[in-house]
């Protein structure tokens, strides 16, 4: 059984493994007597054990740590209902509890859980995180590869209408030379006429 799966529910004793969820509540199969009913979520709140913190000296510890130091001790478990004994044994299995903020309430409800978790052999770690999927870098590697290219065709694209202008540029020019070529032709037409006079001039002699 998976321990991600066991929950505490409000105002019903003991564990409950989370069978299925609903909009209105939820589905729960019981550790105690594997009874399976619907649990209304208007009246009742769901606790995952996962989501369960203990104070200790310094920084707070996931509930798992301390029910795998139990598992792990040699330790007798202690009548749940002397609250002396209860603090006796945590002080040996767990002693950087914090005892002043860890009441005999908190602690009798983990030796009840620790004992129904053992008896119904619930695996107790967490939930490893998933890791993202490779693929994905894969893919985007693929696209920003296939961007590349298509900004070099748009580049090549923009220097074709520059290429077009120098060419546009360079035919006025070379129409202007052509007509500059062509005017110092006609003044020497205009100097040929002028010489037929003088020839008129030398018959009347």
């Amino acid at each position: 059984m998976e321990y991600a799966k066991i929950i505490a529910i409000t105002g019903l004793p003991g564990l409950y493994e989370l069978v299925s969820s609903k909009g209105d509540g939820a589905i729960v199969r019981s550790l105690d007597d594997q009874s399976t009913k619907f649990v209304s979520g208007r009246v009742h709140n769901f606790t995952h054990l996962e989501s369960i913190e203990v104070y200790t000296e310094r920084e707070n510890v996931n509930l798992v740590e301390v029910l795998n130091a139990m598992k792990d001790s040699n330790e007798k478990l202690p009548d749940d209902k002397d609250g002396k004994a209860l603090t006796a044994y945590f002080q040996k299995v767990y002693p950087s509890l914090d005892f002043d903020r860890v009441y005999s309430s908190d602690m009798k409800k983990m030796v009840k859980w620790f004992d129904v978790l053992k008896r119904n052999e619930v695996d107790l770690k967490l939930t490893e995180p998933q890791e993202e999927p490779v693929e994905e870098e894969e893919e985007e590697a693929v696209e920003v590869e296939a961007e590349k290219p298509a900004k070099k065709a748009k580049a090549a694209k923009a220097e074709e209408p520059k290429a077009a202008a120098k060419k546009e540029e360079e035919k006025p020019k070379k129409k202007a030379a052509a007509k500059k070529e062509e005017e110092p032709k006609k003044p020497a037409k205009k100097a040929a006429k002028k010489e037929e006079p003088k020839k008129k001039a030398a018959k009347k002699k």
